[in-house]
């Protein structure tokens, strides 16, 4: 690759370009639910006062997904971010793949169905393998690690290819969904399956708990979270129902007030003999249906690593494992996939390693594979290593509306070493706080977790201008701007039985800020202090080309164009 080539017109700086993401920050379209605008963030207001501004979109068609009402996320917004161009992303490709039956023709499900299916070892004709198809996955239509129209589809053609016995391992959701909608799932599922279900053909649910407490881990932020989800889904391990509805109310009971995404973990039994209906054994199929691969490459591990160290297994069964794509393009994680992810290439990573450009990138745990995988299009390790340091600070394991505040100001004390040690051109951090703490859906600590952000913003302020460098602050999509749950008609709050708001936990549509902070301005760009003043009406894929003008390069002629108004 070719280095990007000078803009002669740019005048530099002293210092390097800092661009901050603050995740799952966006503009509210509702007053009342929205904690970013509720907080007391007077660094980030000040910022908006005395600097260019704009929204950009962060969700739906701005960034690869197949429509506008489907929500951004991280994975895609960094995506989008890091590659400076759109590309259809995970739903989209795996919703196109069912409809042009690639993914049923492709040799991954050829394998998945033919491992269970194939005559038995005895050889005797028309005889079948008395194995099973799995399906794990996360439980909803969020359409953002998974849907269940996906997972309905492979159900029906498995059928359609002769499987006779289907088991689901279901992760409740109530993050990207509302977040105590399971039944919202379960029930009309188990209508789907009932209708599919004959004398020749027995799916059921098998197994299950919430997302934040089995099997979705990302980043080796909590193993246990993996290991209970084996001990459930492949052993069997875990509390005995009759069905997945008698655990979710159960639990609720319990525990009062636990969300989808807490829910304990459950196996269904066997009502005459009491056994788990579907330990996975060998000889079976194993289907991780989730397209996301954040939180499936733990449980991927799990399955497919012989020197796996992470917990005991306590055994592991011999199955033909795929993922719904690859999870990891660069180490090929997992061995088969059902959909190939898009091909992203020439990323701002990339084009700045070829351009000699010194790079740091850091987060804590929870969103350090955002900045470098993912910003790099979903490509492992560095492209240079003298050019590139990766810093991550580990992150808590306690749930985050105990630690709002999470590793905001040590992520800080690190980018401010980096600013003042004069080392590098180009330096992209994360504040994970607006999303991770807007998951669980406790507007207080959602507040709280905005306020220690704008702190660290107001340090990042003083150590920009002190350095003459300049900064750009954004965001991957919406969260902490969305927490309550709203009439779509009318707009106004919906609540719970208790008469308070009921919490919403998932991302927003809404649009995200976009401040330009160049405090040795030399008047190579439209500087008025307004919202709009810079180009409006663009996505987040626009802030690649942002950071290379701001940089003194000018962009590739195939990225979508800066928010910067150039004279």
């Amino acid at each position: 690759m070719e280095a990007l080539k000078k803009n002669p017109e740019w005048k530099g700086r002293r210092g390097p370009v800092v661009l901050v993401i603050m995740d799952g920050v966006g503009y509210g379209k509702y007053e009342k639910g929205d904690a970013a605008a509720d907080s007391k963030m007077f660094n980030l207001a000040s910022l908006k006062e005395k600097c260019p501004h704009t929204k950009l979109k962060a969700h739906g068609t701005a960034v690869g997904l197949p429509s506008d009402d489907d929500m951004g996320n991280s994975e895609v917004g960094h995506n989008a971010m890091g590659c400076g161009r759109v590309f259809n992303q995970g739903a989209a490709l795996v919703s196109t793949s069912i409809e042009t039956r690639a993914m049923f023709e492709g040799s991954a499900w050829k394998e998945i169905i033919s491992n269970v299916t194939k005559p038995n070892s005895e050889g005797n004709s028309g005889a079948k393998h008395e194995s099973v198809l799995h399906f794990i996955g996360l439980f909803s239509d969020g359409n953002v690690h998974s849907h269940l129209d996906h997972l309905k589809a492979m159900i029906v053609q498995a059928k359609q290819e002769g499987v006779k016995c289907v088991r689901i391992h279901t992760l409740f959701d109530g993050r990207d969904v509302g977040e105590t909608s399971a039944f919202e799932y379960i029930d009309p599922f188990e209508e789907f399956l009932k209708q599919q279900n004959d004398d020749n053909f027995d799916a059921k649910i098998a197994s299950g708990g919430g997302r934040m407490w089995i099997t979705m881990d990302r980043y080796g932020a909590d193993w246990a979270m993996v290991e209970r989800g084996w001990h459930t889904h492949v052993l069997g391990e875990a509390r005995h129902f009759a069905s997945a509805r008698e655990a979710v109310e159960t639990y609720r009971k319990e525990i009062p007030g636990i969300i989808d995404q807490d829910l304990k973990e459950f196996v269904i039994v066997d009502s005459d003999n009491g056994k788990p209906i579907g330990t996975i054994e060998d000889g079976d199929s194993v289907v991780y249906f989730n397209f996301r691969g954040d939180r499936a490459l733990e449980m991927t591990a799990a399955f497919e690593e012989d020197g796996f160290d992470k917990f005991d297994r306590k055994r592991r069964p011999a199955v033909c494992y795929a993922g719904m794509m690859e999870y990891d393009g660069d180490l090929h994680v997992p061995k088969r996939y059902l959909v190939s992810p898009p091909s992203i290439d020439n990323t701002m990573g990339e084009w700045l390693a070829a351009s000699g450009t010194k790079t740091l990138a850091i987060s804590e745990t929870q969103k350090y594979g955002h900045v470098t995988y993912f910003f790099n299009g979903n490509r492992s390790g560095k492209f240079d290593e003298k050019l590139e340091d990766y810093i991550e600070i580990k992150s808590d394991v306690v749930p985050f509306e105990q630690r709002p505040w999470m590793k905001c100001a040590e992520i800080t004390d690190q980018v401010i070493t980096a600013i003042e040690s004069g080392k590098y051109d180009f330096i992209r951090l994360n504040y994970p706080n607006g999303d991770m703490v807007g998951h669980t859906g406790i507007y207080q600590a959602v507040v709280c977790s905005m306020e220690a952000m704008d702190i660290q913003i107001g340090r990042l302020v003083k150590a920009v201008e002190k350095a003459g460098a300049v900064m750009l602050l954004t965001s991957d999509h919406g969260n902490s701007d969305d927490m309550f749950e709203h009439d779509k008609k009318t707009g106004t709050v919906l609540l719970k039985e208790d008469g308070t708001p009921k919490a919403k936990t998932s991302h927003s549509l809404n649009p995200v800020p976009c401040i330009v902070y160049d405090p040795e301005y030399k008047g190579e760009y439209t500087n008025t202090p307004t919202e709009g003043s810079l180009n409006d009406g663009l996505g987040i894929s626009s802030v690649a080309a942002t950071c290379m003008q701001l940089l003194g390069f000018i962009p590739p002629e195939d990225y979508d164009k800066s928010v910067l108004k150039l004279k």
